[in-house]
Order: structure tokens, then sequence, then C-alpha cells
């Protein structure tokens, strides 16, 4: 899986992983330390470190094949863009309901 893939799946599903599996695939991609940077700070061998990425990879690949939000999201999100497009006097509403969409995925 691309990278921006994974990321597109833990914006999604990322409450659904452990905390240790949170703060490891956060500190990867989102901080971008190396995988001996992140074994240094969990205490972890390197080897530990890669091998929860890619159990994450595939608990987040998982999830999305059961639930679908990322597919269910970017056909809303395409639903709206078109809606913007199409009734211009009702974007500020419409992109107000986009940011709710894209915001509002990690209980914020």
């Amino acid at each position: 899986m691309k990278d921006l893939d994974f990321m597109r799946l833990w914006d999604r599903y990322n409450l659904l992983l452990t905390q240790t599996q949170r703060e490891i695939s956060n500190l990867y991609f989102n901080c971008d330390l190396s995988l001996t940077e992140i074994a240094e700070e969990k205490a972890c061998t390197k080897q530990g470190v890669s091998d929860c990425l890619n159990i994450c990879r595939k608990k987040l690949e998982e999830y999305e094949r059961k639930l679908h939000l990322c597919e269910t999201y970017e056909v809303v999100a395409e639903a709206l863009d078109h809606l913007k497009e199409t009734c211009p006097e009702r974007a500020e509403e419409i992109e107000r309901i986009s940011e709710l969409l894209t915001n509002g995925n990690n209980g914020e």
C-alpha cells in the first residue's frame, strides 16, 4: 500500500488501532521519523516497529473492506463538489458540510 493510501485510511480508522499502533504509525507517517528513531523512542527494536506498521496497514485495509468509509466519503465529496458547481448560491453551506465530513471523522 502506498503511503498516501495508508494516510487516507489512517485518517478514517486510526481510533480503531491500539494506542501503541496509533503512536508508532503517527510517528512514522505524520512526524516522518525513521524506523530507527521510532525504535529508540519507543524502546523497542527496528523490526518491532516495522512489524507494527505492517499490522496497522493490514488492519486499516480490513476496516475499509468491511466499513467502506473512505470509499463512501469520496462518493459524497464528489457529489458535494458537483452540487456546489450546479448551485453556486448554496456554495457556502455545501462547503460547511464538506468541512464537517473532513474534520468530523476523528471525533473533532
